[in-house]
């Protein structure tokens, strides 16, 4: 397949689970591309509003959407594929342990050996939901996961599939019984989104189309096939950014060095993570290059969490959009 007919193919793939996923999920089109965004950028999201917003359902029918290859096409080592699920769900709680998550060697008692019973980690898409209800020890021991692609136990290492998606949500850190997620461990996330109340008239349609809308959730049906989004994440890596975009890029980061609102700056690792988000929106919204308006639209969602601001500012996002501004400026000067 060349370039141009995978771009095109990878188009096709994100507007069909975007659709799909628009059938279920009402009036958060922004959130459900975003979340799109992050699957084809190969970044974790983290989804954060009070209970009820829908954000279990749109993990749920995401992973819904999806449907596995073929056994012989898995490249996960010598492990069989068919301990990986194209779906699963953790409900995080204060008592629970890491091998809950990861796994454990269970003793067979007529071999007389151990064996891995692999743990709910080894899916596509996992859902983690209510991360900041469980202790730090958890919390470390699933994050790590995300960073590597695998899971160590007893000195061996078992791989987790290559489209391995964690679409985590947390309660506001204002609720009882939180363990608030440390800096560290929040870099783990691409994106953090907040899910906002939907608007009046889209609140009354859902109460008119409950049924149907619950309905279409249980019942909807695969768009597309793990090797789709894994073509669609290469074509992604091949959106073009141009020069100065990427220098934008660059004197965002280093400002928010130097920043006298903010107590650290954020990483090369976060420049990084924003030009993939940069590429993976331009190609939700059917482009093959990266924009200004990419590079404006997903800073937020990027950088906010991975950012520490003094006091002094009432409003972290207007604080980065006025960081933000002599750079976009300055990359606007050299396109004229």
């Amino acid at each position: 397949m060349n370039l141009d007919s995978r771009f095109h193919s990878s188009v096709d793939t994100v507007n069909k689970l975007i659709t799909s996923l628009s059938r279920v999920i009402r009036g958060r089109e922004d959130t459900i591309k975003l979340v799109i965004a992050a699957l084809i950028a190969d970044g974790h999201v983290l989804l954060e509003d009070y209970p009820g917003s829908g954000k279990t359902t749109l993990a749920k029918t995401l992973g819904r959407l999806i449907a596995g290859d073929p056994p012989d096409t898995y490249t996960t080592g010598p492990e069989t594929p068919t301990h990986i699920l194209p779906f699963r769900r953790i409900q995080f709680t204060p008592d629970m342990l890491p091998g809950d998550v990861l796994g454990v060697n269970v003793f067979d008692a007529k071999s007389g050996s151990f064996h891995f019973m692999h743990g709910p980690v080894f899916a596509h898409i996992v859902l983690a939901d209510e991360i900041n209800r469980t202790g730090p020890k958890v919390q470390a021991a699933f994050l790590e996961c995300m960073a590597e692609k695998q899971v160590t136990i007893d000195n061996v290492t078992y791989p987790l599939d290559k489209l391995f998606l964690v679409i985590g949500t947390q309660n506001p850190l204002d609720i009882a019984g939180t363990y608030p997620l440390p800096l560290v461990q929040l870099d783990r996330f691409l994106l953090k989104i907040p899910m906002a109340y939907v608007d009046r008239r889209t609140e009354i349609q859902i109460l008119e189309e409950h049924s149907a809308i619950m309905n279409a959730a249980e019942t909807i049906e695969p768009v597309c096939r793990r090797s789709d989004v894994l073509n669609a994440r290469e074509a992604t890596q091949a959106v073009f950014v141009s020069p100065p975009l990427r220098e934008a890029v660059v004197d965002i980061m280093q400002a928010t060095r130097t920043d006298a609102l903010l107590q650290f700056g954020a990483s090369t690792r976060a420049a990084l993570m924003l030009q993939a988000a940069m590429r993976a929106w331009a190609l939700v919204n059917n482009r093959d290059y990266a924009t200004e308006d990419d590079l404006k639209f997903m800073a937020p969602f990027v950088l906010l969490h991975r950012l520490r601001f003094h006091g002094g500012a009432a409003d972290g996002r207007k604080a980065l959009e006025t960081l933000m501004l002599p750079c976009i400026e300055k990359l606007v000067a050299k396109a004229l």
